[in-house]
């Protein structure tokens, strides 16, 4: 049996920090948080691409911890508005908005637009940094439209907003277990725990 092997998921979003900690749930990782270690300090997320910011605060709250860190960058990418949210996802319309009321302006942005020409994408990407300097990273996809209102409540961010036509249905109307098995965050966390068990969890 593989030994345990500490955890840093780096992210201050309670609803991100459950998923990831449901989706390693029976692996060999004892999840910790960045409260579990009296972490408080701020990484700012300066990256152009999703990429860059999750390897931005990796790197970062590795350095701090001293463990091996998982950090991710998401967000909604959105064609008719040019990708926008994007990278700004969590902070869209300023700082001070709460999830509803970015979903509010961005179906405000959206209201001229058509059916067919709604589509967006969530996109994950998540950085392992070891405190020996390994980097690693790891990505997932999830294709949907953007709907006319909010559904659902088992989400946060944008999820009652992003219709999955193959299910007929929102993310936020999803169950939890379904919804980490097709959401971008859910692709990326198991190619995640993946890498770190080929690579024998405490690689260097």
């Amino acid at each position: 049996m593989a030994e345990t092997q500490k955890l840093l998921v780096a992210t201050g979003n309670p609803g991100k920090l459950r998923e990831v900690s449901q989706m390693l749930t029976g692996m060999p990782f004892e999840v910790l948080s960045l409260q579990d270690l009296g972490i408080s300090m701020e990484v700012e997320e300066t990256g152009a691409t999703f990429a860059e910011n999750a390897i931005l605060k990796a790197k970062a709250y590795c350095a701090s911890a001293g463990a091996l860190t998982l950090a991710d960058d998401s967000g909604l990418v959105v064609d008719a508005l040019d990708g926008r949210p994007g990278v700004r996802s969590a902070r869209y319309g300023g700082e001070g908005l709460t999830d509803p009321q970015r979903v509010e302006l961005l179906l405000k942005e959206l209201v001229e637009v058509p059916w067919e020409k709604r589509m967006a994408r969530f996109h994950c990407v998540i950085a392992l940094a070891w405190p020996e300097g390994r980097l690693e990273t790891v990505e997932g996809v999830v294709e949907g439209i953007i709907q006319y209102e909010p559904k659902g409540t088992n989400g946060f961010g944008y999820d009652p907003i992003f219709h999955l036509p193959e299910r007929g249905c929102t993310t936020a109307q999803l169950e939890t277990s379904d919804k980490n098995r097709i959401s971008h965050r859910g692709q990326a966390v198991r190619k995640a725990a993946r890498l770190l068990m080929e690579l024998g969890v405490a690689a260097g």
